[in-house]
């Protein structure tokens, strides 16, 4: 095993390169945020972009405008989650904002759509959205023991 910190032996130096992705393209991958994987890190004390480093190396956030709105709406609420929601605001703000393509389905439902067309991997811990993407076969990353991350493939 490794100790956190130290290199890698096995792996040449600099990491300037970037792994390949399943299509072959040597891209980021793209990782969809839903609004309870951006309030996690008040409500679970989770480092949220650390965390997905870890799992995947290098990565582009992304959250869909409907995401922005849910949160703008929890945000005006009073005590735990409304200060989980402007935090998450505040996460959000540092992630590539998706196209709107003007959809009037429900959030959930754009994020579902979003992950198909984009073919790239979700954090949520919404066990319904959760559920529809394994099903489809679209990766997910999950809260584990509300300490750690996961991915979670079918």
């Amino acid at each position: 095993m490794r100790r956190a910190g130290s290199q890698d032996r096995y792996q040449p130096a600099g990491g300037s390169t970037l792994a390949v992705n399943r299509h072959g393209c040597p891209q980021r991958v793209k990782v969809l945020l839903d609004a309870n994987a951006l309030m996690m890190p008040a409500q679970f004390r989770i480092d949220l972009f650390s965390e997905i480093r870890e799992l995947l190396g290098s990565f582009e956030p992304v959250v869909l405008p409907g995401v922005m709105q849910e949160l703008a709406g929890l945000s005006r609420a009073k005590g735990n989650d409304g200060a989980a929601a402007r935090l998450g605001l505040a996460l959000a703000e540092q992630c590539t904002i998706a196209e709107d393509n003007g959809s009037s389905l429900p959030v959930d439902e754009q994020v579902i759509a979003w992950a198909a067309e984009n073919c790239g991997l979700v954090v949520t811990n919404d066990r319904r959205v959760r559920d529809a993407l394994l099903a489809q076969g679209i990766g997910v990353i999950s809260m584990r023991k509300q300490k750690k991350l996961e991915i979670l493939r079918r």
